[in-house]
C-alpha cells in the first residue's frame, strides 16, 4: 500500500498531541514538586538567622556587662598604699583567674590617698593606663583617721554617670591587700539578700543606698577615728541603718593561725580569708583551695 504525505501527517500529529499532553501533565507535577520543596525550605530555614548585615538576631551573641542588665553588680575596693606595686600586680593575678558567673558584674579596684612622690606619679600613672583599676581618694593615707569614710562617701559622685546603671552597683565592700576572697562564693552568698538598707558584716559588704547615705549623713562626720570596723558599726547603729544584717562570719575568717575568736581551720565553703601576712600563708591557701587546677598542659612550659 502506498502512502500518501496526507496520511502520513494524521499520523504524526495523533502521537505528537499525546507526547505534548505528557508534557504538560510532567511540568505540572514538577511545579507541585518544586512549590512543595520551597515549602520546606521556608519552614526548615525560618529559624536561622540572617547575616551579612541582616537585622536578624545573629547566630552568636554576648550580653556587656556596661548593659546595666546584669543580676548582680558588686564593687570590691581594695585599700592599699601606692608603693605597693607587687601587691597589686599579685592581686591582679589573684582575681583575674577566677571564674565569674554569667549575669555578674564584679569590679576589684585598688583605693589609696593621694600620690606623694614623683616615682609614684610616673609608676601609677602607667598602672592605671595598662589595667584601669585604681581609685586615688582626695585625702591623706591614714590606717584609722577616715579614709574608709572617704572611700565609701566618694562612691556615690564617682559612679554618677547618666549612662551607667542606677543604682552602678548593687553592693559595695572594702578589703584589705591581705586577704584572699573566692568571687564566686561571694556572688553566690550576696544573691539572695535583700539590695536595701543591708550591712552583711566582717568585711563590711553592704548595699549601694548605704553609701549614699554616708556621703549625706553628718554622722560619720563626727566620728572619723578609730578601729575601721568598729567605727562602721558605730555609724550603722547611731544612724539606725543597715536593718537588714547577715552575719557572714563562719565563711569569711582570719588565718587559722594564731589561733583566735576570728579564725578557724580551712574549709571548701569559705568566702573570705583575711590576714594573709606573708608569702606563706598565701601559698598555702592557694594551694588548698587549688586554685591552679585548670592549668592547660603546654610544651612551653613543665610545672610537676
Amino acid at each position: 500500500m502506498r502512502y500518501t504525505p496526507r496520511s502520513q501527517g494524521r499520523k504524526l500529529i495523533i502521537p505528537s498531541f499525546f507526547f505534548i499532553i505528557a508534557l504538560c501533565v510532567l511540568a505540572f507535577i514538577n511545579e507541585i514538586r518544586f512549590g512543595s520543596l520551597l515549602s520546606f525550605g521556608r519552614c526548615a530555614l525560618s529559624n536561622v538567622p540572617m547575616t551579612n548585615g541582616s537585622s536578624e538576631t545573629p547566630l552568636l551573641s554576648s550580653s556587656s556587662s556596661s548593659s546595666g542588665g546584669d543580676e548582680i553588680r558588686i564593687l570590691v575596693g581594695i585599700l592599699t598604699l601606692p608603693d605597693q606595686y607587687p601587691r597589686r600586680h599579685f592581686l591582679r593575678m589573684i582575681y583575674g583567674t577566677q571564674a565569674i558567673p554569667n549575669g555578674v558584674k564584679i569590679d576589684v579596684k585598688f583605693v589609696f590617698c593621694n600620690l606623694t612622690k614623683e616615682d609614684q606619679k610616673v609608676l601609677v600613672a602607667l598602672e592605671i593606663m595598662r589595667y584601669d583599676d585604681i581609685i586615688i581618694l582626695n585625702c591623706n593615707e591614714n590606717m584609722n583617721k577616715g579614709k574608709t569614710y572617704t572611700y565609701f562617701s566618694s562612691l556615690p559622685d564617682l559612679f554618677n554617670e547618666t549612662d551607667s546603671p542606677n543604682p552602678p552597683y548593687h553592693y559595695i565592700m572594702k578589703a584589705d591587700d591581705d586577704i584572699y576572697i573566692r568571687l564566686e562564693n561571694l556572688v553566690a552568698s550576696l544573691k539572695p539578700l535583700p539590695r536595701e538598707d543591708l550591712y552583711y558584716g566582717y568585711v563590711i559588704p553592704f548595699s549601694w543606698d548605704i553609701a549614699v547615705w554616708l556621703k549625706d549623713s553628718d554622722i560619720p562626720k563626727k566620728h572619723l577615728e578609730g578601729p575601721e570596723d568598729k567605727v562602721f558599726g558605730d555609724w550603722m547603729k547611731e544612724g539606725k541603718r543597715g536593718k537588714n544584717r547577715f552575719n557572714a562570719k563562719w565563711s569569711m575568717y582570719n588565718f587559722p593561725e594564731p589561733p583566735t575568736k576570728c579564725t578557724h581551720e580551712l574549709w571548701p565553703d569559705t568566702i573570705a580569708v583575711h590576714l594573709l601576712k606573708n608569702q606563706e600563708k598565701w601559698i598555702r591557701i592557694l594551694n588548698y583551695f587549688n586554685v591552679t587546677s585548670n592549668l592547660k598542659p603546654s610544651k612551653l612550659y613543665h610545672i610537676p
